[in-house]
């Protein structure tokens, strides 16, 4: 099977991506024309429209870029509320939206965070599309 065959083992996919990351890898996806870092990887890049597309492993370190509170998530997780949410940059440059495992009051812009990973608990599987119930679940700590 070729690298550009997108199938559910493609890093490129969904599956892919959260596959690696059970594994304990962070995977972007890095522009060949413009540079710019996709994640998760995708196949064509967002920035240029180029299909040119490289794989690499990402830092899971960087800082928030902008971050809210949820006060109002969807029933499953109602007894959440209010958690944070936050789109962080990572070192390598890429941007990824995940929950900080912190207060909302606690997190400031800047703050540096690291990404960890763990597995689905019962309720988010119980609400997980069929073939996300294995995917893990990643959150970022903060350093």
């Amino acid at each position: 099977m070729s690298d550009d065959a997108l199938d559910a083992t493609n890093p490129r996919t969904l599956p892919g991506f959260f596959d690696a990351l059970a594994d304990g890898e962070l995977l972007g996806g890095v522009c060949t024309d413009c540079g710019q870092v996709l994640l998760p990887p995708r196949p064509a890049c967002y920035a240029c429209g180029s299909r040119g597309v490289d794989v690499e492993p990402q830092f899971p370190e960087g800082e928030v870029f902008s971050y809210t509170a949820v006060h109002t998530p969807p029933p499953a997780f109602a007894a959440d509320a209010p958690y944070t949410v936050a789109v962080v940059e990572l070192t390598d440059g890429g941007r990824l939206l995940g929950r900080v495992a912190a207060d909302y009051d606690d997190v400031a812009i800047g703050d540096p965070v690291e990404l960890t990973v763990r597995e689905p608990t019962a309720t988010e599987r119980e609400v997980a599309l069929d073939y996300e119930t294995d995917w893990p679940v990643h959150v970022f700590e903060l350093r």
